[in-house]
């Protein structure tokens, strides 16, 4: 275990961030049982330089763990809750600061006297076990428990949670893994789902009998959702956005978009074209809808609309002008006309939206009943509007607008849904290929770009794709790169995009993708 004594510490330094890190030192994840490793195949001539030794994951550290048993984790945190509680009814209007300083004094104070006793009738500690200790219960009392170091890891991207005895973690870079409880009991893990809502600032959210279902925004950009009373024992799922300031630029150097797609999309954003960003669930829709909106000119007025923030746009102290409304949940009770009481969706805050003199709408995540409004948005106003949503293939995204307004309840008819969906000009797909089971890793990045050219037969939008895979001269190549110049291409030229980047047959890749298996 690394040594991340108190009195290590640098002069000036964070005591609490120094337990934190030590408490994280203390519970790392157990690998789980070696993938099998197979030779990648490289989509293209293959010679020494294109098999890297990127393509197959690092090994695992060992697991180190807590010097005690969590039992004793516990106790210790009552006897200081218990304390910290007293000292903190004498003392009203105590900041959170101090609170938190406060705690660390007692944690620091306590733990120092439990472990004399501990020595005595157990074994002795030396330093480092008694700061994990101290770590743990500082951990236990301010923030997420046994779960902070899985929330504080770069590399982790979900953590599920299925009752309290079984914990699983995705890396971006690795197999799944396996890692310990991070509770005691069913009733504990709900007890630190409720927790969480409370130190997210979510008092009014808890998960009950009466109110079987959680979501919220942890700090720091990741979204939980929880279930209990309604399924055989809590489920908890964590969604970790490991980047919340991305760029392009940096899409660029994570393989999702090559320079040439860099530019088009850029050229997009500027050109107030309407854009919605597709693929299945955690494939980087948000990132990449994040990156784009980031393109927005610092002068202009946007409105994000959100049932979570996760775009975090408003706090980008160098975009555009953002006016941020994140809808909110239910208290849990039904009014007399028997809907949700307190609840407030992204259709009732739409129309206010409108009214606030927005030049873009931007909606996380097009779900429900707002597509009609979002729909109206791009149809009606300047342009420029980007949105996210859940459809297999770029080409069925369409089909998936439609049915979402079909099913508003609105009286819509699909010839009018057809033609709102004309509204959208641009559909870019985002893929997620997993190889990390069999030795790869996970590559996520744009295959598909579709231009919405009109209403075709049928009165149906009719769709060219501009940018997509391409297989010629024995290489092919799952990213995408130019296919057909847009309709709209001379748009693109006037804000700014150079028209020759499209007479790259193969974008700006140098090499083809390296993977395990054909794509």
């Amino acid at each position: 275990m690394a040594d991340k004594t108190l009195s290590a510490a640098a002069p000036g330094s964070n005591p609490a961030q120094a337990l934190a890190g030590a408490f994280k030192d203390a519970l790392q994840p157990r690998p789980a049982a070696p993938a099998r490793v197979v030779q990648p195949i490289v989509t293209g001539p293959v010679s020494a330089a294109t098999v890297s030794p990127a393509a197959v994951p690092a090994p695992s550290t060992p697991n180190a763990v807590l010097p005690v048993p969590f039992s004793e984790i516990s106790a210790l945190h009552t006897l200081v809750s218990n304390e910290l509680a007293t000292q903190t009814a004498s003392r009203p209007g105590l900041s959170e600061a101090d609170r938190r300083q406060l705690g660390q004094e007692i944690v620091t104070r306590v733990v120092s006297a439990w472990a004399t006793d501990y020595a005595a009738t157990q074994r002795p500690l030396n330093r480092a076990d008694e700061v994990a200790v101290q770590a743990a219960v500082f951990s236990e009392l301010f923030e997420a428990g046994r779960l902070q170091p899985l929330l504080d890891d770069p590399r982790v991207e979900n953590i599920f949670i299925r009752g309290h005895d079984v914990v699983r973690v995705d890396y971006y870079d690795r197999p799944s893994e396996l890692c310990p409880p991070v509770a005691d009991s069913n009733e504990g893990v709900i007890a630190l789902v409720n927790k969480l809502a409370r130190q997210a600032g979510h008092s009014e959210k808890a998960l009950t009998g009466g109110s079987t279902m959680l979501n919220l925004a942890l700090p720091g950009g990741a979204r939980l959702a929880a279930t209990a009373f309604v399924t055989h024992q809590p489920e908890v799922v964590i969604r970790r956005h490991r980047v919340q300031y991305q760029t392009l630029d940096d899409l660029v150097g994570w393989g999702t978009i090559d320079t040439t797609l860099a530019a088009f999309l850029r050229a997009l954003v500027r050109a107030r074209k309407n854009i919605l960003v597709v693929g299945s669930q955690g494939v980087g829709k948000t990132s990449l809808l994040r990156a784009m909106a980031r393109e927005i000119p610092a002068n202009e007025r946007v409105g994000t609309l959100e049932t979570d923030y996760e775009l975090w746009l408003h706090q980008d102290d160098g975009g555009p002008e953002v006016v941020a409304f994140e809808a909110r949940e239910s208290n849990g009770e039904r009014g007399p006309d028997g809907k949700p009481a307190g609840a407030v969706t992204l259709s009732d805050i739409f129309p206010q939206a409108l009214r606030m003199s927005l030049r873009r709408v931007i909606v996380g995540e097009v779900r429900s009943k707002e597509v009609i409004p979002m729909l109206h948005a791009m149809n009606e106003g300047e342009g420029g509007s980007l949105g996210t949503l859940h459809a297999r293939t770029a080409r069925k995204a369409i089909e998936r607008l439609v049915t979402l307004c079909l099913e508003a309840g609105t009286g819509m008819t699909p010839d009018l849904a057809y033609r709102l969906a004309a509204g959208v000009d641009f559909i870019v797909y985002v893929r997620l290929v997993d190889e990390s089971e069999l030795g790869g890793k996970r590559y996520r990045f744009v295959s598909d770009v579709l231009e919405v050219t009109g209403l075709g037969e049928g009165g149906r939008p009719s769709t060219a794709g501009v940018f997509g895979p391409r297989e010629a001269h024995g290489r092919r190549e799952p990213r995408a790169v130019p296919l057909l110049p847009p309709q709209c291409l001379d748009d693109l030229v006037r804000a700014g995009f150079d028209r020759s980047l499209l007479r790259q047959e193969w974008g700006a890749w140098s090499e083809p993708l390296r993977t395990v298996t054909q794509l």
